[in-house]
């Protein structure tokens, strides 16, 4: 007995499966699939068996059809589609589509064939926010894995990533990883064997790469790194100055070492802005990458570097692989609001409190001297955050003098520059900066001395009191404004927010600071509550609870959610949300796309997004990074169809911000220009190096964007694997024709949702197929879509989503154990205009065997249903595969025949395909209707093997396992003449 064959075992016939184990079974139930396998060892079987005969595993033969067992040509249909669509070991070009939960689009298969080129897969996939990275790298992991050529994978990325990603996994493509990271070690510990370690025993693997990277953990798993690795937002893994980074950087160094280890490498953002970070990331596919020139490479290098380097804007896809919108249409303007005199009043008062401090910075040491310049740029966002802002900002400063324990300068530096600028190759901390105010008199360190004295006399203590005492003279202009009718940003906010909802759409709006989203989300449930849902998602909270909230959003509600950029990457809001307001503006343009791309994106059922900056007419500090920064990147965006980073550093560009609001007389109370020797670059330098950068940009993505893979061969191979596995309109014929036998409602409601309904009288017969949570949601009315991704307020049904699968498995069960139950049965006659002579169809399903791809003797199982007709009782004409399936689903009954007349024609063909179970591989020879069968299913394996040489060259050629299951069989007769 081998692989492929039919064997018994307690009181059931098997599928036997390919074991990676010679002393255990393998045993798959006879209409099933691999997920409901069984391992039985080979001793035990024949111990047991001794004693209990029943236990032993024995050859067998699939079931041969029974002619009292006769029905119609829609009972053959059915159990035709219902067979396809438990297949899950396609024998299919792509091998993955047999086992996941989406239909990909077609732009989506690129990386995919890009990887089956290459051995081993070193890719970069740099395609835009919201195009669907996470699936482009899943469909390979996935085609790996069902290939035999991976076992285990594991994805790197920031904490905030992991649970994302592992609900990525677990729903979409049917695989059950564990996430590991310092708060799940223990419980993982407990799960594994004590000889083995996590990285060993787990074979999908979703780690916090800033967990893994430290001295702890990193040489563990670098020991049982498993065969594939995939790396999330790996701009952030760069080569840097900076330590955090420069550890990632390392430990994937290391990985990469490993010559046979895949390698995928995905970030919206490749470019920083400094080009010896990117080639440091394409020097980990292959080191020579890193030391090309990539401002003059040759023909030659342009082509081997596409090899492995993918990056497309959605107008690439859209023009050229799907010729029409697959993403939502983008409206972006702006709304603006004057400040009010009280407003005005408290952000001048801030303003001349900033600049009368400055004016003794210059005495501050090197590299410190940027650190208060820092701080006064803080403290005005904050202000124009909102009054809760700025009243943490005052309070957090004017409370409290600086002890031993706060930050050193040179953290503070770092910490408010990385705040302000918004990198997104990090986790901006999403609270008031602390501290801030403290480096505005230089208190933190003067000339000739690292620290002063911070004890209650000293001089620090005695400065720190006076600017307690002012800060809380601004604190309380601060309370004066907080949820009052003075406070124009917010009034102009709930504006907005009741035009959103009165026209049907449900806003983020972004805020940088935790005070700011409490206090707008506070007025705004105020304003706008009852019905609407408002919620409010902050950094506060822990990734879990995050998600949690936003999944406990009723859908059919009127919602607003206000967020910090702690949301802005990680959780994909689409299915809620369609707009966008960016309350606080972001300093770094890269940022906004991360905003808008939450629900600018692949799955976003509304056909338009809306995304609005909001910002003060009369707002210097808005108004400098509008001028400055965020009007060219929209104007490149526009040019382009995607973001290009700024092509100076975070400090260079805050240089750039600090002369707008200081230097240049952008205060509403605007003095004498301060003389600061900062070397401060100009905004139409930086905007023409900006321009240079775009050009580049742009010349790189036509050249990435794989024009040379053509949308033809995409669509062949997804037609190819559509035939054996059934496409979407497979599963909507399927859905019709058995809620049509089985007696469920199925109804068209609007333009691609349909409402599934299982009556009263039906549920006792269904409470064996589906759990009572799922009954109970048929019962009630279950709106679907078989469209990816679905409408709004529907479920997206595919080929493996539990409805399908479920209802598949039991219309086969029915047709071969008890057909009278439905109607439904394996064989049908009928009389029809179709045919000219007697012709029979016979499904067959065959399995196929393939070495696998280490050549260590192990095969792999590959399945699909095939249909083989011919004409006459004795066949005088064989029919090929189309002529034979076009009749299966194209032929109607035009005439009637008495139930006694198709039992003999049954019977009758049923007596000729005898005897079936001959043993494999004589099955066929010298028979009159097994040999042009068993021809027909050798030329099929060689078909397949050839076109799998061509998609991966180390396929191997296909054995089929003979003879095949005899599913069932049709009869059609011709009309009597006239």
């Amino acid at each position: 007995m081998g692989p492929g064959a039919i064997v018994r075992c307690r009181g059931r016939e098997w599928v036997l499966l390919p074991s990676e184990d010679e002393e255990v079974y393998v045993l798959r139930p006879l209409l099933g699939t691999p997920e409901e396998a069984i391992k039985v060892h080979k001793r035990l079987s024949e111990l047991v068996g001794y004693a209990l005969p029943s236990e032993r595993v024995v050859p067998a033969v699939f079931p041969f059809p029974r002619a009292e067992a006769v029905a119609d040509a829609m009972s053959v249909q059915l159990v035709w589609q219902a067979a396809r669509l438990t297949l899950r070991e396609g024998a299919t070009p792509f091998r993955s589509l047999g086992r996941i939960s989406i239909r990909p689009r077609r732009y989506q298969f690129v990386p995919l064939l890009m990887a089956l080129r290459m051995n081993p897969v070193r890719l970069f996939i740099a395609d835009d926010v919201g195009v669907g990275k996470t699936i482009e790298a899943l469909l390979i992991a996935r085609e790996l894995l069902d290939r035999g050529e991976i076992q285990r994978f594991c994805v790197l990325c920031p904490p905030y990533l992991c649970d994302q990603w592992a609900k990525e996994i677990s729903e979409k493509f049917h695989l059950e990883p564990v996430v590991i990271r310092s708060s799940t070690i223990a419980a993982l510990e407990r799960q594994k064997p004590p000889e083995k370690t996590l990285y060993e025993y787990f074979p999908i693997q979703v780690i916090s790469i800033d967990f893994i990277k430290t001295d702890r953990n990193r040489h563990q798993f670098l020991q049982f790194c498993p065969e594939l690795v995939i790396v999330d937002e790996a701009h952030g893994c760069a080569k840097a100055s900076e330590k955090r980074q420069q550890e990632r950087y390392d430990l994937l160094s290391k990985i990469a070492r490993v010559p046979q280890r895949h390698l995928i490498l995905l970030t919206a953002t490749p470019h920083s802005g400094i080009a010896g970070a990117f080639q440091s990331l394409l020097g980990l596919l292959r080191p020579e990458f890193a030391q090309w020139d990539l401002r003059a490479l040759s023909e030659a290098q342009y082509e081997e570097l596409a090899r492995h380097f993918v990056q497309r804007t959605r107008k690439d896809i859209e023009k050229e692989w799907e010729g029409a919108p697959c993403f939502p249409q983008r409206e972006s303007w702006d709304v603006t609001y004057e400040l009010s005199e009280p407003y005005r009043q408290l952000f001048e008062a801030v303003y001349d409190f900033c600049r009368k401090t400055l004016e003794g910075a210059r005495r501050l040491g090197s590299p410190l001297r940027r650190l208060p310049y820092w701080s006064a740029l803080t403290l005005l966002r904050c202000v124009m955050s909102s009054p809760a802002a700025a009243l943490a900002a005052f309070q957090s400063r004017s409370q409290t003098p600086l002890y031993e324990e706060d930050p050193l300068p040179e953290e503070s530096e770092t910490l408010l520059r990385e705040s302000l600028f918004e990198r997104v190759e990090e986790y901006i901390d999403d609270e008031t900066p602390p501290r801030a105010a403290d480096w505005l008199t230089g208190g933190g360190e003067v000339e000739g001395g690292p620290r002063l004295g911070l004890g209650p006399g000293s001089e620090a203590a005695r400065v720190g009191s006076a600017q307690r005492r002012a800060m809380g003279r601004l604190a309380t202009l601060a309370k004066r404004l907080l949820g009052s009718l003075e406070d124009s940003k917010l009034q102009t906010a709930i504006r907005l927010a009741k035009d959103f909802l009165r026209e049907g759409y449900a806003p983020i709006f972004w805020c940088r600071y935790v005070a700011t989203a409490e206090y707008l989300a506070e007025q705004l449930g105020r304003e706008v509550g009852g019905e609407v849902q408002v919620l409010c998602v902050t950094g506060r909270m822990s990734e879990e609870e995050r998600e949690a909230r936003i999944a406990g959003l009723d859908a059919r509600r009127p919602r607003i959610l206000v967020a910090t950029d702690c949301l802005s990457e990680g959780i994909n809001l689409q299915a809620y949300f369609n707009a966008v307001v960016h309350y606080d503006l972001p300093w770094n343009p890269n940022r906004l796309e991360q905003r808008e791309g939450r629900v600018d994106r692949y799955g976003q059922p509304s056909p338009r997004v809306r995304a609005i900056r909001l910002y003060g007419r009369d707002n210097p500090v808005d108004g400098v990074v509008i001028d400055v920064l965020l009007n060219k990147a929209r104007e490149i965006y526009r040019t382009l169809g995607t973001y290009v980073p700024v092509p100076q550093g975070d400090e260079a560009t805050l240089r750039l911000v600090l002369e707008g609001v200081f230097l240049r007389g952008k205060g509403l109370g605007a003095g004498p220009e301060l003389p600061l020797e900062l070397g401060l670059s100009q905004v139409q330098t930086l905007h023409e190096a900006w321009d240079q950068e775009a050009q580049r940009e742009s010349e790189q993505r036509r050249r990435f964007a794989q024009r040379v893979l053509e949308p033809e061969a995409v669509e062949s191979e997804l037609q190819a694997t559509d035939a054996v596995l059934g496409s979407p309109e497979a599963v909507k014929e399927f859905l019709q024709l058995a809620a049509q036998k089985v007696g469920l409602g199925f109804r068209f409601l609007r333009p691609g949702v349909y409402e599934v309904k299982v009556p009263s009288e039906k549920e006792e017969l269904l409470r064996s197929v589906f759990s009572a949570r799922q009954l109970e949601r048929l019962c009630a009315g279950w709106q679907i879509s078989l469209e990816s991704p679905p409408p709004a307020g529907a479920e997206y049904v595919g080929r493996n989503h539990w409805f399908v699968a479920g209802l598949a498995q039991y219309i086969l069960e029915v047709a071969m154990e008890r057909p009278e139950e439905v109607g439904v049965a394996r064989c049908g006659v009928i009389r029809t205009r179709a045919v000219q002579r007697l012709t029979a169809l016979v499904l067959l399903r065959v399995r196929y065997l393939t070495a696998g791809p280490r050549n260590d003797g192990r095969y792999l199982l590959l399945e699909e249903v095939r249909v083989v007709g011919w004409e006459g009782l004795e066949p005088t004409r064989w029919l090929d595969h189309t002529q034979a399936l076009h009749l299966l689903t194209k032929a109607q009954p035009d005439a009637n025949i008495p139930l006694p007349e198709k039992q003999e024609l049954i019977a009758r063909f049923l007596e000729l395909l005898q005897p079936w179970e001959a043993t494999h591989p004589e099955w066929g020879l010298n028979h009159p209707l097994h040999q042009p069968i068993r021809t027909q299913i050798l030329q099929r394996a060689a078909e397949l093997s050839q076109s799998y040489q061509r998609l991966r060259q180390n396929s191997h050629p296909l054995q089929p396992h003979l003879p095949p299951d005899l599913l069932g069989l049709l009869v059609l007769q011709p009309l009597p003449p006239l």
